[in-house]
This record gives structure tokens, C-alpha cells and sequence, in this order.
């Protein structure tokens, strides 16, 4: 069954999405690693790379296939334990604007906001994404936060992935599929001259890794959108270190 009646309609990508973008965007593109969707969706993807003061963002566009998209949608939205939290902002109980599903090892408490989350055990279908992002990048993580955005009303506000549990730099590996969203980032301490704002259209089947320093010196927010779009999943891997 799908939460809240939820369906998902599939995006299409092109041949030359990969190319396209980097070029709209001006962003380096990795030419060692491989730019073609068709290729053998087991093999790694072109990463595009955004550096940012204190940090660099690497992106991979395309790190499933369309056929993996639509498969990893249908199983996580209708096979996730969700829940709908809530938080107390200025002494009113209010639901979170999403759903979400905290998973990973077994010792992986957390919290944030006032909401601690104990991890629900590891899925197969969450295993295999997170095998994907170790064969991309080499990185490790022993957890996850699954948010289920249900549409344009759903989001979250500004905030840095910076608590206690996650380590004095944490690193954040963040996959999305369904609607594309935009990510949007602002310095935590602008200082007296203005600082450009960024922006990421996190696309479906793709790969954003916020590496150390990110997270100490930017704040990150996925807005509300006014016009109707379909449902978006997000999973953030991440370590917690105690």
C-alpha cells in the first residue's frame, strides 16, 4: 500500500541529460569515470564538482538508471516503515512537513529538533543504494534519514546536519528519486557583505555528496513549491560516531 494514496509517475531522461546539464551549469565534469546512462547501469557515473567556501559538493546526475529509479520508488514508498513526526515551534505542536524513516545499525541513535529516532533495521532495498554510493565514492555510512516529500507543500526548512552524533565534520551522502526538487544552500555566517545564495536542482537518480566543511559553515532547505508536482524521496546517509 502507498502512504496517503501516494503514486509515483515516472521522469524520463535523455541520452544527453549528463552532458547538457554540466554544460548549461558550467560545472567540471569528471571525464575519467563514465558520462553515458546506456552503458551498464553498474558502473560508475560522471561527477560534477561545486566548490564552495569551506567545501565542495560533488554531484553524480545520474547514479541509477530510469528503470532503477522507478523501481527503488515503488519499493521504498510502498515498504518504508514511515512515520510523521512532530515538533513544538514557539509552544504549538505542529507535524513535520514530510514523512520520514530513520534506519541503520543498531546502535545508530539520533535526534534532532527535539525528536529522537531509533533506526529501524536495515532494508535490502536500502542496502543496495547504499552499496551504490560506496561503489561511487568509497565511502562508508552507518545510517540513514529517508524523507518522502508527498508534494510541493512538503519540505524542509533551513538547518545544517550538524548534531552531536554525526562527529565534528560530519560528511553527507544524499540520493533522491521521483520529482526533481531544488536544494538550496546559505552560509551560516554571512558576515556584513552579501553572500550568494546556491542553488542544485537535485534531479531523480542522482547522487549529492556534501563533504566535510559543508555542514559547518552552510545551511541547506528544500522550499515549499506552490505549483502541484508528484511525490520525491530523499535518503541522506551519514555515520553516526558515539
Amino acid at each position: 500500500m502507498y502512504p496517503l494514496g501516494l503514486k509515483y509517475h515516472a521522469i524520463t531522461v535523455q541520452r544527453s541529460a549528463l552532458q547538457h546539464y554540466a554544460k548549461a551549469h558550467h560545472y567540471k565534469t569528471d571525464n575519467s569515470m563514465q558520462t553515458s546512462l546506456f552503458d551498464g547501469i553498474d558502473q560508475p557515473q560522471s561527477k560534477l564538482s561545486h566548490t564552495l567556501k569551506g567545501g565542495v559538493l560533488d554531484e553524480f546526475p545520474i547514479a541509477f538508471s530510469i528503470e532503477e529509479c522507478n523501481k527503488f520508488m515503488d519499493l521504498l514508498t510502498s515498504s518504508t516503515p514511515w512515520r510523521q513526526d512532530t515538533i513544538t515551534i514557539a509552544g504549538k505542536i505542529i507535524p513535520v512537513p514530510r514523512l520520514q524513516c530513520w534506519m541503520g545499525d543498531a546502535q545508530s541513535e539520533y535526534g534532532y529538533s527535539g525528536i529522537r529516532l531509533t533506526p529501524e533495521p536495515w532494508s535490502e532495498t536500502v542496502n543496495r543504494i547504499r552499496e551504490r554510493i560506496s561503489d561511487l565514492t568509497g565511502l562508508e555510512f552507518n545510517s540513514v534519514l529517508l524523507n518522502l516529500y508527498r508534494n510541493g507543500k512538503d519540505s524542509v526548512a533551513w538547518h545544517a546536519d550538524d548534531e552531536r552524533e554525526l562527529g565534528p565534520d560530519p560528511l553527507i551522502a544524499s540520493v533522491s528519486f521521483g520529482c526533481e526538487r531544488v536544494f538550496q544552500l546559505k552560509p551560516k555566517n554571512p558576515g556584513a557583505k552579501p553572500v550568494k545564495r546556491h542553488e542544485i536542482m537535485l534531479r531523480n537518480g542522482s547522487l549529492l555528496v556534501m563533504n566535510k566543511g559543508i555542514q559547518n559553515n552552510w545551511l541547506h532547505q528544500i522550499p515549499k513549491v506552490k505549483s502541484a508536482i508528484s511525490a520525491r524521496i530523499n535518503l541522506t546517509f551519514r555515520n553516526i560516531v558515539n
